[in-house]
């Protein structure tokens, strides 16, 4: 988002060069122009930065955003600084006219600032108060510089107030409107989770699984590697169901989540698909004596007991696994070919883990 915009940051800067001119040539001083090339360097810092910015956008590391984010803070506060000098060094003459600009300025780079940076309050504070503080302090000592003309003081006085004043307000803003960020940001991922997610297991939804299937077969293909479709059923859920009702069978149904997330790696993907059927996408194996392992670990975790309620209860689980792309590269398929293979391992009892074969993977192409 601080990057998002780079005309405020031209623009402005073009206004603060032709002030810094402006007041050269009205004031015959050196300083000004010193001022307006120091100005211009800036300017051109902060637009390359930008510019190398969106050559490598988007930054995923941590230790990335915050370096991108310095080196935007320091420019931003670079630019503050150097308004706050033009309005001090404006307010040591009197010169009504080139004031009035020098100090709209403030309210034009304070406005940018609340309006670019607050999502990053402690960003935009800084560069706020970096701007608006010296031009408080440098209006009210003018104010008391005796120049003949009426009403001097008050006017100056009342200036260095409505300075103070706004900056007050834009400091209401910036919380406002980060509070305003962040809860938007909230609604947003909770949106995206809800979209991706079961709602009682918190596990992958289809949606989310067809995602990652396709991101673990091309990498699949890439690699020369197997990825490993598991397709489970509880065995005796439904008589925990019936027996304790859907409370307990909802708790049950969240322990065997979290167990299925504690033994899978954090590259490979747990779904629920509804009921009592999960998915596991085991991605990067050599051979399937790797998806065997993995399926009769599964097996023998969700057959331990589980504690509702002050009561155990127990389960098992039966696993039908095929693989691709030895066996197909699209996922519906894949899925049926292992609930085929599973249907296969209930029929022979429990706790099973049964890979499909070529009759399953024919009897799925028919039915297609």
């Amino acid at each position: 988002m601080l990057y998002s915009m780079w005309l405020p940051i031209f623009g402005l800067g073009a206004v603060f060069i032709c002030v810094c001119l402006l007041a050269a040539v009205q004031l015959d001083s050196p300083i000004y122009l010193a001022l307006a090339a120091i100005g211009a360097l800036t300017i051109f810092l902060r637009l390359w930065i930008v510019r190398a910015y969106t050559r490598v956008a988007p930054a995923r590391q941590m230790k990335d955003l915050r370096r991108w984010e310095r080196l935007y803070a320091i420019g931003n506060y670079a630019s503050a600084v150097q308004l706050a000098l033009l309005n001090i060094l404006v307010l040591t003459v009197h010169e009504p006219m080139l004031q009035l600009i020098a100090v709209s300025l403030i309210f034009s780079f304070g406005a940018g600032v609340v309006a670019r940076t607050a999502i990053r309050p402690k960003l935009c504070v800084i560069s706020l108060l970096l701007a608006t503080i010296p031009t408080v302090v440098a209006l009210a000592l003018h104010a008391f510089n005796g120049h003949g003309d009426e009403l001097h003081t008050e006017m100056f006085l009342v200036e260095a107030m409505l300075v103070a004043m706004i900056t007050g307000l834009s400091l209401q803003t910036v919380a406002h409107l980060y509070r305003t960020a962040v809860g938007h940001h909230m609604a947003k991922h909770d949106l995206g989770q809800l979209a991706k997610h079961d709602a009682l297991t918190g596990l992958a939804n289809r949606l989310l699984l067809r995602e990652r299937f396709q991101t673990l077969i091309e990498s699949a293909g890439r690699n020369g590697r197997l990825l490993a479709v598991h397709f489970l059923d509880l065995d005796g859920f439904k008589a925990v169901n019936d027996s304790y009702g859907h409370p307990v069978g909802d708790s049950l149904l969240q322990q065997v989540a979290r167990r299925l997330e504690a033994i899978v790696r954090v590259e490979d993907l747990v779904a629920r698909l509804g009921g009592d059927e999960f998915v596991v996408l085991q991605g990067g194996i050599l051979h399937q004596d790797e998806a065997q392992m993995l399926a009769l670990r599964i097996v023998r975790e969700l057959s331990r007991p589980y504690e509702i309620s002050d009561s155990v209860s127990g389960v098992s689980v039966s696993v039908g696994i095929a693989t691709a792309p030895t066996q197909g590269v699209e996922l519906e398929r894949l899925l049926a070919a292992a609930d085929a293979a599973l249907y296969r391992a209930k029929k022979s009892g429990k706790a099973r883990v049964i890979f499909c074969t070529g009759e399953d993977i024919a009897t799925v192409h028919l039915a297609a």
